[in-house]
């Protein structure tokens, strides 16, 4: 581990010009952050009579080291995730380099303005990495790392034009299991060119943190491969190391709990003057110490830690010249610079009325030039835009090139009479495997240790595992049989993972913003089982959230997993994919419905107003229907749901149902169709289409008075008002139970809402009442009066 900043080796030196306009920038930097926030909370008016809020003091701990990464370190081709609470400092470098409005800063947490958390979707300003739920856009740095190579290896990146992937992130954040997933994951598939920079300030929400943690993660990373340079001290605490008491300064404040020094930070001078005195007495030259400084002069070099020291910073980042991953420990005061540094209390905290006029009597900024990008710093204003016009950052382009649309072919199904909606989609991938069109060389898939479990399997023989280097299949070398016949090498198409799903959403949300970031389109696939979606929602949101284009294929589903058990089978999944924003979920039942729906994912994935979208999928095989699909039919499946027996004039029992239990509903109706045989069965494919096309034609009647006709509303009107329905699916009954309230009729929703345990179908299905037996029954518990 590097120490930088007690001990340093080489270093490339700053200009002293440089240094002088990287000051001045921090200090403007600082001021826009924390006026941007009193506004919104003491000036703008309030109709609600909420706080606001906005992190003062989180934002000033990094107020510093982003004020020397824009200004001074950062090439055009860098990416930077931003620590959430460092939202405004990074508003308001935008504005000093004209890639923010002053509207948009001046409505900071409005509707419309300068978002809360740093948002690819939301904000207007360059953001690399939505970042907000903690410790996500840290780990979004390593993945989006591994696809820069990937675009690399595959022809889509130009080598040179390679950038460093930085994260921001706080200190607190590394209690996040998420992030450490990641790092096992980097250094599997050796991660470059990734920084991540911790602001070590040593507070967090509800208190200050641990004085031993970083001692125990350093060495995490060290193990790991990454190059840690440890930033603690800045130039006035060395230079105060060679003069008079200075080894015993610098080892007291090594020895310093964490609570002690962010308390003497708040108090001030005059109390560190005390507690050195102290606790130090009789330490030989102590007094010529203390007596070379006045008090706020004390204050200032005893907090003059690494992170707020701009050559410091300039030696260490322009050090890191490699492609070797590299971690940052910089140790900062969290509200460095305002009068709330050091409080534990200050996370969420603002200054005051009062405060903030201080504030701006010690900032020089004039009173109505409180917006001026170079207000009270008039004289410097012409050096100033010159130094900015000419930082590498703003030779980045403000929008990049629009990736191009990728045709998709026909998808046809795969023929076999008796097959599951699993097994179908591993023939499909296989086929595309087979073939030459551009849709197969775009598509990268990848698992957490489920790839043949999933069918995935003949694919990554097709077409290999990724890896930067090729790497020899040895079983295959020694002739020994193997149905994986798994390659790697800089070519591949699949990236394996660990078993954590995590890293799954995380990846696949990276590989899917290749558009974004690259201007060149992927097609990712991920394959997990659908019951373990749980285990990675944060992740999957988050993926969601930056507009990420994927397709998740999850499977096997449900309790028809029969022997695997409760802990294996799914229940709530179709309603993760119904509240999902950025998601479309699809259930198919049959093999043509698949393969109808995965050429229109591909297409969903590319269409600005799209989406990713979810395959809930079955291992169980059934019997598949003996039909060629119109393109009537295909259109109504891509809709959310067609007739598979249309309803007539007499019809008085309908049944609806997704997924893998179509052979119930054959066998009801077999039954049922005795007493009635008008029966009528709608087979939904997306419950999530339907709701959302339904949704959306209300709110068009209601609010813009635009008459609006959804899909189920058509589909539903030729159903009488008291024919009664169930509903039926192998999730929560909720997932297809709200369909009774588009005309109003009497419902009868049969699902799963236990836990499940081990059996066959015939006892499962039995037991959770969504076996044919529990469908016609349910004709006889609900009759309309």
């Amino acid at each position: 581990m590097t120490t930088i900043g007690k001990a340093s080796g080489p270093a490339k030196k700053i200009s002293k010009a440089d240094l002088e306009n990287l000051k001045l920038l921090e200090k403007k930097v600082l001021w826009l952050a924390s006026y941007m926030i009193h506004n919104a909370n003491h000036l703008r008016p309030s109709r609600d009579g909420l706080k606001v809020g906005g992190h003062q003091a989180s934002s000033a701990s990094l107020a510093t080291i982003m004020t020397a990464l824009y200004f001074h370190i950062l090439k055009p081709n860098d990416r930077v995730a931003v620590k959430p609470h460092a939202s405004p400092i990074m508003h308001a470098i935008m504005y000093l380099m004209d890639r923010q409005t002053l509207p948009k800063m001046q409505n900071f947490r409005g509707f419309g303005g300068a978002q809360s958390y740093p948002s690819m979707t939301k904000d207007t300003t360059d953001v690399d990495f939505s970042t907000g739920s903690v410790g996500m856009g840290v780990a979004a740095t390593l993945f989006n790392s591994l696809t820069q190579d990937y675009m690399v290896d595959h022809g889509w990146h130009d080598e040179n034009a390679l950038g460093r992937m930085i994260a921001l992130a706080g200190d607190a954040e590394f209690d996040e299991g998420n992030i450490f997933e990641s790092l096992l994951e980097g250094w599997k598939h050796r991660v470059r060119n990734l920084w991540w920079i911790i602001d070590y300030n040593r507070q967090s929400l509800d208190g200050v943190v641990d004085d031993a943690l970083f001692g125990r993660i350093s060495g995490v990373f060290d193990s790991l491969g990454w190059k840690v340079s440890t930033l603690k001290y800045g130039k006035k605490l060395l230079k105060a190391q060679e003069g008079p008491a200075g080894e015993a300064i610098l080892k007291w404040i090594d020895n310093c709990p964490n609570q002690l020094y962010s308390a003497l930070t708040y108090q001030g001078g005059a109390e560190w003057r005390k507690q050195l005195s102290d606790e130090l007495k009789g330490t030989s030259k102590l007094g010529e110490f203390l007596d070379s400084y006045s008090d706020p002069e004390l204050a200032e070099v005893m907090t003059n830690l690494g992170g707020h020291d701009l050559e410091t910073l300039s030696e260490a980042f322009s050090q890191a010249e490699s492609d070797q991953p590299q971690c940052f420990i910089a140790y900062t005061v969290k509200g460095h610079g305002l009068p709330l540094a050091g409080h534990k209390d200050n996370h969420a905290g603002l200054m005051s009325v009062g405060q903030m006029a201080q504030f701006q009597k010690d900032q020089k900024v004039p009173e109505g030039a409180e917006w001026d990008k170079f207000g009270g710093l008039e004289k410097y204003a012409e050096k100033l835009q010159l130094f900015i016009d000419n930082s590498a950052y703003q030779q980045r382009k403000k929008a990049i090139k629009k990736a191009a649309a990728i045709r998709i072919p026909e998808i046809p199904a795969p023929s076999d009479d008796y097959q599951s909606t699993q097994e179908a989609f591993g023939k499909i991938m296989f086929e595309l495997a087979k073939g030459d069109s551009e849709l197969a060389d775009r598509i990268i898939t990848t698992s957490p240790d489920v790839t043949s479990s999933t069918n995935l399997g003949p694919w990554v023989n097709r077409r290999n595992l990724y890896a930067r280097e090729d790497v020899a299949d040895i079983f295959k070398d020694k002739r020994i049989p193997s149905a994986q016949i798994w390659r790697k090498g800089p070519s591949g198409q699949h990236m394996e993972l660990g078993i954590a799903e995590n890293n799954l959403f995380s990846l696949l949300g990276q590989l899917g913003l290749a558009h974004h970031h690259f201007g060149e389109r992927l097609f990712p696939v991920g394959t997990l089982y659908d019951p373990f979606i749980a285990r990675g929602l944060d992740a999957l949101n988050y993926a969601a959230y930056q507009g990420a284009r994927f397709m998740l294929v999850a499977t096997p589903s449900g309790v028809t997993l029969g022997p695997e058990g409760g802990a294996h089978q799914s229940i709530g999944t179709p309603l993760i994919g119904l509240a999902q924003p950025g998601l479309t979920s699809v259930e198919p039942s049959y093999a043509d419905e698949l393969a109808v729906l995965m050429k229109w994912a591909f297409e969903t994935m590319q269409d600005e107003e799209g989406s990713s979208v979810y395959l809930r999928l079955s291992t169980r095989k059934i019997d598949q229907l003996p039909r060629k699909l119109t393109e009537e039919d295909k259109d109504n499946i891509v809709k959310g749901a067609y007739w598979l027996r249309k309803p007539t004039s007499g019809t008085t029992r309908a049944i609806i149902y997704s997924g893998a239990i179509a052979p119930e509903v054959m066998g009801a109706v077999q039954d049922l169709q005795h007493e009635n045989k008008d029966m009528a069965v709608l087979a939904v494919t997306s419950s999530d289409i339907l709701y959302r096309d339904w949704a959306a034609s209300r709110r068009s009647s209601a609010i813009n008075k635009i008459q609006k006709t959804s899909h189920i509303e058509n589909l539903m009107s030729n159903l009488a008002r008291d024919c009664v329905v169930v509903s039926v699916c192998d999730g929560h009954p909720l997932n297809l139970s709200w369909l009774g309230s588009i005309h109003g009729n009497p419902v009868v929703p049969l699902g799963v809402e236990a836990f499940g345990q081990t059996g066959d179908l015939p006892d499962l299905y039995e037991h959770f009442m969504i076996d044919s037996a529990a469908i016609v029954a349910a004709y006889g518990r609900l009759k309309r009066n």
